[in-house]
Formats: C-alpha cells, structure tokens, sequence
C-alpha cells in the first residue's frame, strides 16, 4: 500500500512537471489590425517561428504537413445551395444566366460556376455549417424549388476585427 502511494507520488511529479516544463510564449499581435484570410500564410508562419515551445519533433513535422495539405485545399470544408446543375450543349450559358439571374435578386452571396464534365453547377454562399446553407435554402425556395445542399469546399472567410463596446 505505501508502495503504491509512492509510485503514485512519482508519476503525478513527473506529470506535473512535464506541463510546467511545456510554456508557451505568444508574440504580441497589434490591436484593431483587419486580418485578410489571404494574408494569414505568412503570419501564421511567423507566429510558429516567434513561438517558443518545448514539443517533440514529431509533432511539429505534423504541423507542417497539415498546414501544407490545407493550402493545397484551396478552402475549407462547408456548405453551399446548388441551385443550378445541366449538361446540355448551352450549359455554360444557362449557368451564367442563372448566376446573373440570382446576383440581381440577392447581390449579398457568392455565386460559383463549376465544371465538373459533363456538368455545369451554379452554387451559392460559402457556409461553415449546414444550418447556415438552409436558412438560404428557405429564403430562395420560392425562386429556385430544385434548390439543395450540398457539402463543398467554401472559401475561407475573412477576418475582420471589429470594436465591441462594454455594456457597462
């Protein structure tokens, strides 16, 4: 029993220690300064080489590879409305007529012209989640019925600092 207690000591002081020895230091980033989603590559490369952190190799490989895929990406997982997809030998121009169409009914979304043979697809918005796609998909229902969701690679979106006030 009292050896028990003791190993138990030993290993929660080695566990403790490994925490305290893993400190991060976080460089200091200006204030009210709009981040563009375009312009976050090289500051999130500069804020990986200001940091100072005590890891295994290993993961920091793991880091690198996993922000290379996500570049490769183009985007991020997330959601549209197709409202538009054909095949027919006019397809590219009932595309765009359809993407004018909808610019001139609700000129605050995206519009995406895609081409995946032998398909020409009009697709809506950039949504992080399927409930942001389907309150669309219920305002524009009545204009396009063969409307749906779909999962899509989404641009990222912009990051924009905005100056809350306290409510005190």
């Amino acid at each position: 029993m009292r050896n028990m207690r003791a190993l138990f000591l030993i290993l929660s002081g080695l566990f403790l220690s490994h925490l305290l020895a893993a400190q991060v230091t976080f460089p200091a980033v200006p204030e009210n300064q709009p981040v563009d989603s375009l312009q976050t590559d090289s500051i999130s490369l500069e804020i990986l080489e200001e940091l100072n952190i005590n890891q295994d190799s290993r993961l920091e490989n793991m880091l690198k590879w996993h922000l290379q895929n996500n570049r490769k990406r183009d985007g991020m997982e997330g959601f549209r409305v197709e409202i538009f997809f054909s095949s027919a030998l006019n397809a590219k121009e009932q595309a765009l007529k359809r993407k004018k169409e909808f610019l001139s009914k609700y000129p605050e979304y995206n519009v995406h012209v895609k081409f995946t043979a032998p398909n020409f697809r009009v697709r809506v918005g950039d949504f992080r989640t399927k409930n942001e796609a389907l309150k669309l998909h219920k305002k524009i229902q009545a204009d396009y019925p063969g409307a749906f969701i779909i999962p899509d690679i989404i641009d990222f979106p912009l990051l924009n600092s905005e100056n809350y006030e306290r409510p005190d």
